[in-house]
């Protein structure tokens, strides 16, 4: 019957009918195609079968391959060489093997769709099996596998050594196998399926992804099939040239339109009237939708935010919490919702532009209470699949989504899709509702919700589209070189490559058919070193051009590059938010990832929403937030940026459209009149025609929706005299809160029109009218806001230009837009110039943006450089539609668009959702302190300045009094009489040299020069740039002569700034020294006994990242700085951290010690970039030249990899025997050869550990030097028995033994590497190929430093410089340090009193420093005294006293209370200082040493002070608590005759010290002495009697 079937084997054909009724129309069609080798794209509605129809037919050619050479054809016809019984009796319930080598490659744009796709294959699988075994034949083996980001390394390399026969992957995965050894398994690919290829083929990710397809046919030998699905294509032309690339591609569209059921709902009857929900509609929508979720069994909400999606999951789960307790509000002003901004009491309802508030606060419910679950990008994959389960398994009721879930991703059987506003595209909504009864014949049925009145008019656009199919148009980038130069540095890292042939091969990909050669020489250029100028110094190319062979070639790392920073999705430097690594128990710890501000705003302690469940942020690092569940807390809602995309054309087109034709069909008329209603007073009624109205019942719109329709477009009609069309641009002029105007540009067509128009106007605005005018730029039009007084200017003439002109406008002007700036560090990040110097790790955007800038500045030295020219051609043509506004210019220019203008006293409807946005984009620009904020805006360059400010209005930021301190100093050199009258130019640049801020007016009237000529000379010194314009003083006039345009020359503001500058940090009032302590106490996480901050391997693991690089006393790590940081600190923590490879510890020690002494040690994370930059490798090593033992340990090393002591000592001695220097007997010229030495090769080793080379897999080798480890003898043997012994391995030399790695991934080499010793795969990863790293730059390292240093100390000046004993000390530091100053990074000032003047920090720590709270609670800390955390004795001098010189030694004790010393102790030399006689401080300082002194092995202290009865008090009144003997030794030392022994003794026995025993005391007075002895036989009591009858003169007593 369906001829199509017969294509297929007789199990396939079988399972099929057993399993559907009949093929689907769009199977008939495919089918053939499919079957004939041809590529094919195939266009069909959402749940048609598309992937079935795809993947059948390889299905089919794979599990029949081998039976047909066993005698079954395709048809299922039995051949004749072999009969069916012999068949049956060799075939039957037999496994039939098959090559392995990937067949099928099915590429998908979602991870999660290629799992689902891998998932539903089993079905299919296991059913034609089933009918082999039933027919008896051999049971195809066929395996399906799938290769993701997410996939774990063992999951690669088994992929890699069984490959499957369908691979289920990626574009980046497909990307990643053809730039390793692994393409092999690709070599057998017969075909390729691209699923939802709208989703890429509009995108760089698609011109990445069709340069992967040529080089997989390269790679083949031939091309090979290709197959793209899509629900969405429009042109179909479009689509298939992009699959196809050179190649024929056949389409199949059988036109079907989708069954969908669309209704648009509005639960109130007038959106304005809110004052019964608190000013907000959504708690009457969140109650509707509530209600469809419990009247459905499964609903998939949609919305086109993630903050949103969070915020609308909670308060679902609110309200059905309040309902299972019977609490459920009736009325509505019940539903209004306090804990956010919308429920109060006076707030515009514009939900839309506040979505993602953080102020607003929600519950927590468990999962198996909540109704609603979250779901979007930033949920993590294990989270997302497990809701995706549930709700397929019907456990849950209903998933509030993003666009995460809708591209074709089986969701079960979904009854209802809610759409929340207008979806963001045409093809997104169907997208979206094709996943409600996603089967074929299925009606997908979905309800919209719009927000706003101004919503109802996207939601009715729509709906109509998705009924006719009218999709959004798609555009491929045309040559996008950012990512040729990217697939250029992969293919090369492979193979060699002519350039004739690659250059063939791009051109045969859709995206660079027309590339021109020129182009493509100058991105080879660009990556093989052809810019080489100083600029580029810290740019290395990784390729190199053989001009004579016309070869392209790898340098070292280029693979590596490709592999780690390879792809096109932009890093926008989120947080992973993980949980701890102890406790989080088996399973996945990842739990989704936050903004970077959502980060910065938030602190350790606060309780946050993601993914429907709460955490506490326990942890934040700087690329993760360690997370713990917080069940039943209330929590935070996180927000993200970024989350929308601008409006399509065509879609602003139909808006528009549909608007036109509405207003047309709009009238008035009379209400329903009552008997008692006043006809006087009687307001007609604005309602649509019978005709509009049936039309917008038809679209599915309720009476509701339509009510407030026609409302809305009456009151804008009223308003502003016509309603914003197609064919009708409003112009609507109204003044703001402070008098400036507004101008609101009412036009539908989008923000990609709208952004390079506002571009435009902002230049004309500028050069015309001599100020910069605020504009922005949104779908729904453009919203200008001027000064008083420029309220009137011709509209026609700001708004419109000839075309040439506005594509000229717009192409000179996008170069210096932020959107520039930003494309152009995406550029340079896909182009491999920006790479991850930390794969798999997060890089601040902060780190991006100040190496992008540095690129940037040297490429626009040179001309034509190939990412200036991509940035450009992405922001015009990718970002902004150009064409688009080409046409509507010349609409207006010819009368078929219209332009009308209107002033109104208050904004009109369609004005006031944009002007609330308007106002939100600026909210927060003052939100910093008026010193602090001057500070950081004067301390940028002057052409950063300009950009960040978007207008030279300093009057509030340069101060008046410097700028008349300059101008009082330029007052004596006004010298322009000397000049010729005729020189205009001469007088006016001398005027402007010797003058301060001056209007042309004042020039003009000083000089008695011509008006035109004046005006004409400032404008050329303006084109020169040495001359800027703005408002630079507040003259407290009237506002119109404020505004007055002033000039400065450049040279003048720099003096100014200068001056205003130094004031502005002045304004920053610095802390004491004692605060700063305090503070860097909590920094540090440093706690009293049994407070620390930190727990666990996690806690150490942060204070380690925090420490990095700090070199400290072997003994004091151990013993003071980690038990100080981390509650219960354990040996055993380290260990696991150093075992594990995620930390690295480093020794140092002065040369010419003794190398089994321990010196000093310093922690690093694996992969940091502050371990020492190893040493050049020089010229090979000759086969006649020699090397020292520490050389031939480092050689043995150099290949990568851990020894035990006993294979390294093998591998050393071997090296060393063969290039050891030979001795020579003088007497009898006999050659003696060096004779190996255990205790040398030992020396050695400790010595290269000493100097930063080599490091262990433990820490038990440096703990056994600390305590005189020594090997331990081997057990005698038995008389009896005869057994072998292994030699016991000595503690100092356990574990295993390798050579340090620096932070780029380098193995520290010897000076002269040898040849043949080291093979050289030993190089290079073994898995995937990649060789040595990438070289870490030198401003990489001291940014590196610098955030390090940012870290420990939050504050970066001279003396804690000196005291990290840097390399070049603080001026090594400061250039980078203003850079970041320059940027916006850090603010520059005086923070902390006694650090200097150059003080550097993060806003954050100065307001944490400045905060009333401040720290003062801290509790007192005991620490060793060269703990980082403390600054006594190195940045903060010792306080004044005449007892005891204190001095930084390692083992001595410091105790601090609120940041101030109390007690400094040397246990070592039995000594003691106290600071303060206050008892109230000296109890709990007392205690507190008592208790750190308890960690110490040993316990013998002494005291020196005259306060020492206190002390001795309270350490006695501590000891008696513990019952733990601290003191066997007092040496008390007075110089005040008013302390005497009797006192300290009777404090002794008061505090009934019996388990002390005095072996020595003595007392001095002055020249004299009294030395008593006592043993521990003798009472307190006797010992004082006998003392007080000592006369001054030398007595000793005893008794036994």
């Amino acid at each position: 019957m369906y001829e199509c079937l017969n294509l297929f084997s007789e199990p396939t054909k079988a399972w099929f009918k057993h399993a559907f009724s009949r093929p689907t129309e769009v199977q008939q069609q495919v089918w053939p195609a499919i079957h004939s080798g041809e590529n094919v794209l195939v266009v069909a509605p959402t749940g048609s079968g598309k992937t079935l129809c795809a993947f059948l037919s390889a299905l089919d050619r794979l599990m029949a391959g081998g039976t047909r050479s066993a005698g079954v054809d395709v048809h299922g016809e039995i051949a004749a060489a072999k009969s069916h019984a012999e068949q049956k009796a060799a075939g039957k319930g037999s496994r039939k093997k098959t090559k392995r080598g990937v067949k099928v490659l099915y590429i998908s744009p979602l991870k999660a769709l290629g799992a689902d796709v891998a998932k539903n294959l089993e079905l299919p699988l296991q059913g034609i099996s089933q009918q082999y075994e039933a027919m008896e034949l051999p049971i195809p083996d066929i395996e399906v596998a799938m290769r993701s980001g997410d996939s774990t390394p063992e999951q690669r390399r088994r992929i890699v050594s069984h490959p499957p026969d369908i691979l289920v992957t990626t574009p980046e995965s497909l990307f990643l196998l053809l730039t390793s050894k692994a393409n092999s398994i690709l070599t057998s690919v017969e075909t390729v399926i691209v699923d939802e290829i709208h989703a890429v083929a509009g995108t760089k990710r698609g011109a990445h992804l069709a340069v992967s397809l040529e080089r997989l046919d390269k790679l083949i030998g031939h091309p090979v099939q290709r197959i793209g699905l899509s629900a969405t294509v429009n042109p179909v032309e479009e689509v298939a040239r992009f699959l196809g690339g050179s190649q024929p591609v056949t389409v199949v569209n059988p036109g079907a339109v989708p069954a969908m059921d669309l209704k648009a709902v509005e639960p109130l009857r007038n959106m304005l009237d809110t004052s019964a929900t608190g000013g907000s509609v959504w708690p009457v929508i969140e109650r509707s939708i509530l209600d469809e979720v419990l009247r459905h069994r499964t609903t998939l909400i949609f919305v086109n935010s993630r903050g949103l999606a969070e915020k609308l999951t909670a308060r679902l789960n609110d309200m059905y919490a309040e309902s299972k307790q019977g609490t459920v509000a009736t009325d509505l002003s019940e539903h209004r919702d306090l804990g956010s901004p919308e429920g109060r009491e006076q707030f515009a309802g514009h939900y839309d532009s506040v979505v993602g508030s953080t102020t607003m606060l929600v519950e927590s419910h468990e999962d198996i209470d909540a109704i609603a679950m979250a779901h979007h990008g930033s949920v993590s994959k294990d989270r997302r699949k497990q809701i995706e389960e549930q709700l397929k398994r019907g456990e849950l009721r209903c998933v509030v989504a993003t666009s995460s879930l809708e591209l074709g991703i089986d969701m079960g059987s979904v009854d209802l899709v809610v759409q929340v506003a207008a979806p963001l595209s045409i093809a997104s909504g169907l997208q979206r509702v094709g996943r409600a009864d996603h089967n074929v014949g299925g009606v997908s049925h979905a309800l919209f919700f719009p927000i706003t009145r101004q919503q109802i008019i996207g939601v009715t656009t729509s709906m109509e589209c998705m009924r006719e199919g009218a999709i959004e148009p798609l555009h491929m980038p045309r040559n996008p070189l950012d990512v040729l130069a990217q697939q250029t540095v992969a293919a090369a890292a492979m193979e060699d490559l002519s350039t004739n042939d690659w250059y063939e091969l791009v051109r045969r990909s859709a995206p660079f058919q027309n590339l021109d050669r020129s182009m493509f020489d100058a991105v080879v250029g660009m990556m093989t070193g052809a810019y080489n100028s100083e600029s580029f110094s810290a740019f290395r190319p990784p390729l190199q051009y053989n001009e004579e062979a016309k070869l392209i070639s790898a340098r070292p790392g280029a693979q590596r590059l490709a592999v780690t920073s390879g792809g096109t999705i932009p890093d926008r430097g989120m947080y992973a938010v993980v949980l701890p690594e102890e406790g989080s128990g088996p399973g996945p710890r990842r739990v989704g990832e936050l903004d970077e501000e959502m980060v910065y705003e938030s602190r350790v302690g606060d309780v946050i929403t993601l993914g429907t469940s709460t955490w506490q942020i326990q942890e934040i690092t700087r690329d993760r937030v360690v997370v713990v569940p917080a069940p039943g807390r209330t929590a935070r809602l996180p927000f993200w940026h970024g989350d929308q995309d601008g409006r399509d054309y065509g879609f602003g087109l139909a808006q528009g459209r549909l608007t036109r034709e509405l207003s047309q069909g709009l009238h008035r008329r009379e209400p329903a009149k009552n008997g008692d209603q006043n006809t006087a007073q009687t307001v007609l009624e604005a309602q649509f025609n019978r005709e509009t109205a049936q039309r917008l019942e038809r679209d599915g719109l309720d009476h509701n929706a339509i009510s407030n329709l026609a409302k809305l477009l009456d009151e804008q009609c009223e308003a502003t005299g016509a309603i914003p069309s197609d064919r009708d641009l409003v112009v609507e002029r109204c003044r703001d809160e402070g008098g400036d105007w507004r101008i609101i540009i009412h036009s539908p067509y989008g923000r990609r029109v709208h952004e390079p128009w506002a571009l435009a106007i902002t230049t004309r605005i500028k050069q015309r009218f001599g100020f910069d005018g605020q504009v922005y730029a949104v779908d729904d039009g453009i919203v200008l806001r001027l000064p008083d007084g420029y309220g009137d200017l011709p509209t026609r003439e700001l708004l419109l230009f000839d075309v040439d002109e506005l594509q000229r406008t717009v192409e000179t002007q996008v170069g210096e837009s932020v959107l520039y700036m930003a494309r152009f560090r995406e550029c340079a990040a896909r182009s491999l110039f920006l790479p991850r110097t930390r794969p798999g790790k997060r890089v601040p955007l902060w780190q991006q943006r100040l190496k992008a800038a540095q690129l940037l500045n040297a490429a626009r030295t040179c001309k034509n450089f190939p990412l200036l020219l991509e940035t450009a051609r992405e922001c015009l043509q990718d970002v902004y539609d150009l064409p688009a506004l080409r046409t509507i210019m010349t609409g207006l220019h010819a009368g078929t668009i219209l332009l009308s203008e209107a002033t109104t006293e208050t904004p009109s409807p369609f004005a006031q959702n944009m002007l609330f946005g308007f106002v939100g984009s600026v909210m927060y620009q003052y939100d910093v302190p008026q010193a602090e904020r001057s500070t950081q805006l004067l301390s940028m360059d002057l052409e950063v300045l300009e950009r960040l400010l978007g207008s030279t209005d300093m009057a509030s930021l340069l101060d008046a009094e410097a700028i008349t301190q300059v101008e009082g100093e330029l007052a004596g050199r006004t010298f322009w009489n000397d000049l010729a009258e005729e020189d205009i130019s001469g007088r006016v640049t001398r005027y402007a040299k010797t003058h301060g801020p001056f209007t042309a007016d004042k020039m003009i009237a000083e000089l008695g020069i011509d008006a035109a000529q004046a005006v004409h000379a400032l404008d050329e010194l303006d084109a020169r740039g040495e001359l800027i314009k703005g408002r630079f003083t507040d003259s407290g006039e009237t506002s119109e002569k404020n505004d007055i345009q002033q000039w400065l020359h450049k040279d003048v503001f720099r003096r100014i700034r200068a001056l205003s500058l130094a004031k502005a940090r002045k304004a920053v009032k610095p802390v004491d020294p004692s605060v700063y302590q305090a503070f860097l106490l909590n920094r540090q996480g440093v706690g009293p006994v049994g407070g620390e901050r930190y727990e666990g391997v996690d806690g150490l693991m942060r204070v380690i990242e925090q420490l990095e690089g700090v070199f400290l006393n072997a003994s004091v790590w151990e013993s003071m700085v980690f038990p100080a940081r981390v509650r219960d600190y354990q040996p055993s923590m380290l260990d696991e951290l150093i075992s594990s490879s995620d930390v690295v510890w480093v020794g140092s020690k002065a040369s010419g010690s003794n190398a089994k002494e321990a010196g000093e040690i310093a922690f690093y994370p694996a992969g940091s970039l502050l371990l020492n930059q190893p040493e050049s490798a020089v010229d090979k090593l000759n086969d006649n030249e020699t090397l020292t033992m520490a050389d031939a340990v480092l050689t043995a090393l150099s290949g990568g990899g851990a020894f035990p002591i006993q294979l390294l000592s093998a591998v050393t001695k071997t090296i060393w025997l063969e290039h050891a220097e030979a001795q020579v007997n003088p007497e009898t010229g006999e050659i003696i050869f060096p004779a190996w030495g255990e205790r040398q090769f030992e020396e050695a080793l400790w010595s290269l550990v000493w100097q930063g080379k080599m490091t262990n897999s433990s820490f038990a080798p440096v703990r056994a030097l600390l305590h005189g480890g020594k090997t331990v003898r081997a057990p005698r043997r038995a008389a009896r028995r005869r057994v072998t012994m292994r030699p016991p391995t000595p503690l100092a030399l356990s574990g295993l033994w390798s050579a340090v790695s620096c932070g780029d991934g380098r193995t520290v080499m010897p000076n002269k590497p040898l040849d043949g010793v080291i093979e050289p795969g030993m190089l290079e990863n073994s898995d995937t190929g990649i060789g040595m790293a990438h070289t870490a730059s030198v401003e990489e390292r001291e940014l590196a430093l610098i955030d390090s240093l940012l870290d420990r100390y939050g504050v970066i000046a001279a003396p804690l410089v000196d005291k990290e004993r840097i390399a070049g000390g603080f001026s090594a530091l400061y250039p980078v340090l203003k850079r970041m100053e320059e940027h916006g990074t850090l603010v520059r000032g005086m923070f902390v009193k006694g650090f200097g003047a150059a003080q550097f920090a993060e806003r954050d720590t100065v307001d944490a420093l400045r905060s009333d709270t401040q720290w003062h609670s801290q509790s007192c800390v005991a620490l060793d005294v060269t703990d980082p955390a403390n600054l006594t004795g190195s940045a903060i001098a010792w306080p004044e006293q005449d007892y005891l010189k204190p001095a930084r030694r390692s083992g001595s004790i410091i105790v601090l209370k609120q940041g101030e010393p109390v007690l400094f102790s040397v246990p070592k030399s039995h000594k003691i200082v106290s600071f303060t006689a206050d008892e109230t401080i000296l109890r709990p300082s007392c205690a507190e040493l008592a208790y750190v002194l308890q960690r110490q092995p040993s316990g013998s202290i002494s005291f020196s002070d005259s306060r020492m009865s206190t002390v001795i008090n309270n350490l006695a009144r501590t000891h008696r608590s513990t019952s733990f003997q601290v003191v066997d030794t007092y040496t008390v030392a007075t110089t005040s005759n008013k302390v005497c022994l009797n006192t300290i003794f009777t404090q002794c026995v008061n505090s009934r010290l019996s388990n002390f025993m005095f072996r020595q005391f003595s007392y001095e007075i002055g020249l004299m002495s009294v030395v008593g002895t006592a043993y521990c036989n003798v009472s307190f009591s006797t010992t004082i009697y006998y003392i007080k009858r000592i006369r001054l003169n030398k007595t000793s007593i005893t008794r036994s």
